[in-house]
């Protein structure tokens, strides 16, 4: 694979299949979407048969393949509590959005492992890599669960390239072709990860997550950041209108580890009222997948 698949996660006003028209219309390879509402944990909460066919179907008519769709889990779910009540709900809430993706066919679920709350981070990273399998155990298929890195605020586990691995290192050998972790950009400066220092700056990251983990990253979101370098702010912007800025997303896409798999912008809507049946593109989202072809020299 030599592509680099560039998308966004999309605005599902209308449905699912909207969110697919509306990537389709933007001329994306990948995307990211919610397959239910991401501030409920979700633990029960299915996909009706003729709404996954109406999905299948847009995907079908896109230039996006399976493997290049992207589930992001709910927010609150926070796998690596303590709290035994609230992991169990999480633990299915991740579960539950598994069995959703693998009837839609997607490709992965992405999310973010939530925080060790008692200040123990290496039992929140054990508890993580207890919930991923138990939910790939769970639900057979192709698609993975794999953990996004974190900006690293309080006690969220995630932040680091070791306690990725600590999370990745639970999870059963038989299980392991089902998972890994992806990088958000905003997430890695946030968390005191310099993207921005010099045109090797940020291969020199990811080196350090290969290393500690064994593997590169299964996809990159790729957003700018609000807040500066170390800040623990978790807050995205256009690229080119943060702290990270444009050049250093050019050297991101000039390494390999950017090729064949899902780049995915998260970047700030410019119309989030859009009209149920309108599948336009978002006009921020036309104008970041211009700079992202620029800056890969697509």
């Amino acid at each position: 694979m030599s592509s680099r698949y560039l998308g966004a996660h999309t605005i599902d006003n209308g449905g699912i299949d909207m969110a697919v028209k509306r990537a389709a219309a933007a001329d994306m390879t990948a995307m990211q979407l919610f397959t239910a509402v991401p501030k409920y944990y979700n633990e029960k909460i299915g996909v009706r048969p003729e709404r996954a066919v109406r999905f299948r179907d847009a995907l079908k008519e896109s230039k996006i393949l399976p493997r290049n769709t992207i589930a992001h889990a709910a927010y609150v779910l926070n796998v690596a509590t303590p709290d035994e009540e609230k992991w169990g709900r999480a633990n299915n809430g991740l579960t539950k959005e598994l069995e959703r993706a693998t009837i839609l066919g997607l490709g992965a679920v992405c999310f973010h492992p939530g925080a060790a709350t008692d200040g123990d981070r290496q039992a929140g990273a054990r508890r993580v890599g207890k919930a991923i399998t138990n939910a790939l155990r769970a639900i057979d298929g192709d698609t993975k669960v794999l953990i996004e890195n974190t900006a690293g605020a309080g006690n969220t586990v995630g932040r680091t390239p070791g306690e990725i691995a600590a999370m990745l290192a639970d999870i059963p050998a038989d299980l392991q072709s089902r998972t890994g972790y992806g990088l958000d950009t905003c997430h890695l400066f946030a968390a005191g990860y310099d993207l921005a220092f010099g045109p090797d700056a940020p291969s020199l990251v990811l080196d350090e997550f290969e290393e500690a983990t064994g593997r590169p990253p299964s996809f990159f979101h790729l957003n700018d950041s609000q807040g500066a370098l170390g800040s623990n702010v978790d807050r995205h912007v256009l690229i080119g209108d943060g702290a990270i800025g444009k050049e250093a997303f050019g050297w991101l896409l000039a390494d390999r580890r950017t090729i064949g798999i899902p780049l995915v912008l998260e970047t700030p809507q410019k119309n989030y009222e859009i009209a149920d049946d309108d599948p336009s593109p978002d006009p921020w989202d036309e104008k970041m997948m211009r700079l992202l072809e620029t800056l890969s020299g697509g």
